[in-house]
């Protein structure tokens, strides 16, 4: 299993960015805030998804590469 990529790290990021706004904004009752941090969050949650694809992906064609060498 490789490091994880930029994609996952901005996505991890943003996740945690979206539930401090979605709790600021419950805490201080702005629902644009609050529907901002469950926007920030979703759009995290795809940006690591389609992150750790594009790392499995790099894994699995230097597997190969690896099996061809042998």
């Amino acid at each position: 299993m490789g490091l994880p990529n930029k994609d996952e790290m901005e996505g991890k990021f943003d996740q945690a960015k979206g539930a401090v706004k979605e709790n600021v904004g419950r805490a201080i009752d702005d629902r644009e805030m609050e529907a901002e941090g469950g926007a920030d969050r979703a759009g995290g949650k795809l940006q690591e998804g389609y992150g750790e694809v594009k790392r499995k992906v790099g894994d699995a064609i230097k597997d190969v590469g690896d099996a061809i060498r042998k």
